[in-house]
């Protein structure tokens, strides 16, 4: 080292420097590229980016050649330091404290923060053209790392450290999945980001939150008049129409519109010859989550379930479209019955049914009113007020003022919303 001049001490000083905050920024690239861009640039026959991904499908040996890398050069740095001290102020401890002290900084500034914070931001910039350099370098390492890899190995198996982990606890939960997500929407238009929000939700929400309640089934009654029941299938809105006989809870069979449109030519449509055409019954229990219900409906090949309690009481109705609005929203299709739900008013509230949908509700008005063991608007008044209001009576949800317009057996029939942005400017005014 006497030979070197000080000057090129220096020089291999910045040189080491430089080469360690390559290993560092490397590292950084490496783990954050984004592996669908990665994989899309593979297809357009990008050799560098063909390179990562050969070096991430060995992540192991890729981490350990950096590592490797990076600790020689920092301790090359250390050594040359400590000589161009030595040459300028000799043995003096102080100044090799200083020199140490100084390297540190450096090191830290200048080879660690700063090429990671740049690597993190532009991963795939720095990670391309390194490849072409870690290439080599992994299979230069190569023999060593493995050599390292082994003893940290048996080193672990000496503390009883096991290295095999648990894949079932490596997988992201719900409310991971669903945090991945919301950080997308730089990436993701609004509208997929929310069909995927939706779609990561299916999980928690039940058949018993979008269920079509008993009440309001458009069923076929077999004991009526053959007129009726001829008339009733002329007209309706759907092609699954659910089948009973005496009562509306006892339902015997579903039926296919398209099935009995030959025998629509008859004079006479007898209950007999509907009986010949209908599908057994699918019922499913509230609690089943919609995910798991749209894999069963899908197992099934069927479109219509009838939901049910824990006696087997029938609750409700569910069907494929309800579960798909609840990822993609509502469709243009919508019958003349459910078509005056919500009703705009001038003053830019609504006049809605008791019987509306809380979760209908707030996806198709923006609301946020609080769900929670109450399905519809009517329930979740009740559960609020612990009474049957009158007709009048005022009162807040959430932070929605609503109004209460008609009631009728027991129940709230029509009730008046207001935007939560509306009142507080009627407030202001």
């Amino acid at each position: 080292m006497d030979d070197i001049s000080l000057g090129a001490l220096f020089g291999i000083l910045i040189a080491l420097l430089i080469c360690s905050a390559f290993f560092s920024g490397s590292e950084t690239s490496m783990m954050a590229i984004n592996r669908y861009r990665l994989n899309t640039l593979m297809r357009k026959g990008n050799r560098s980016a063909k390179l990562v991904n050969n070096l991430l499908g060995k992540v192991d040996k890729l981490l350990g050649s950096i590592l490797l890398g990076n600790t020689l050069v920092n301790v090359a740095a250390a050594a040359v330091t400590n000589i161009i001290v030595l040459r300028l102020y000799g043995q003096d401890d102080i100044a090799i404290l200083l020199g140490t002290l100084a390297l540190t900084f450096v090191l830290l500034v200048f080879s660690e923060i700063t090429p990671k914070v740049l690597a993190a931001s532009y991963p795939e910039k720095l990670a391309l053209p390194a490849s072409h350099l870690l290439s080599p370098l992994t299979t230069l390492f190569h023999p060593v790392v493995w050599v390292a890899g082994m003893l940290v190995k048996n080193l672990l198996r000496i503390f009883s450290i096991n290295l095999h982990t648990d894949r079932r606890q490596s997988r992201a939960t719900l409310e991971e999945l669903r945090s991945m997500v919301l950080e997308a929407d730089h990436y993701l238009p609004h509208k997929h980001q929310k069909m995927l929000l939706n779609l990561v939700d299916l999980e928690r929400v039940t058949v018993n939150d979008v269920m079509i309640p008993r009440n309001q089934i458009e069923s076929l009654n077999l004991s009526t008049e053959a007129e009726n029941l001829k008339r009733q299938i002329i007209t309706s809105h759907h092609t699954l129409l659910p089948v009973y006989e005496d009562s509306p809870s006892n339902i015997i069979g579903i039926l296919h519109i398209k099935r009995v449109l030959p025998l629509l030519q008859e004079e006479f449509l007898e209950p007999a010859q509907l009986h010949e055409i209908l599908h057994t019954p699918y019922f499913i229990p509230s609690d089943t989550p919609l995910l798991k219900q749209l894999q069963q409906f899908q197992e099934r090949q069927a479109r219509l379930g009838l939901v049910v309690d824990e006696y087997g009481e029938l609750l409700g109705l569910v069907t494929l479209e309800n579960i798909l609005e609840e990822i993609v929203g509502d469709f243009t299709t919508q019958s003349p019955a459910q078509g005056g739900k919500y009703m705009p008013q001038e003053d830019g509230s609504y006049l809605l049914e008791g019987g509306s949908n809380l979760r209908d509700l707030n996806r198709k008005l923006g609301f946020h009113l609080p769900l929670g063991t109450a399905k519809t608007l009517n329930g979740l008044i009740l559960d609020h007020l612990e009474d049957i209001p009158e007709a009048g009576t005022s009162l807040k949800i959430g932070g929605y003022p609503i109004e209460i317009i008609q009631t009728q057996d027991r129940a709230i029939k029509v009730a008046r919303i207001f935007p939560i942005q509306q009142s507080k400017a009627k407030a202001k005014t």
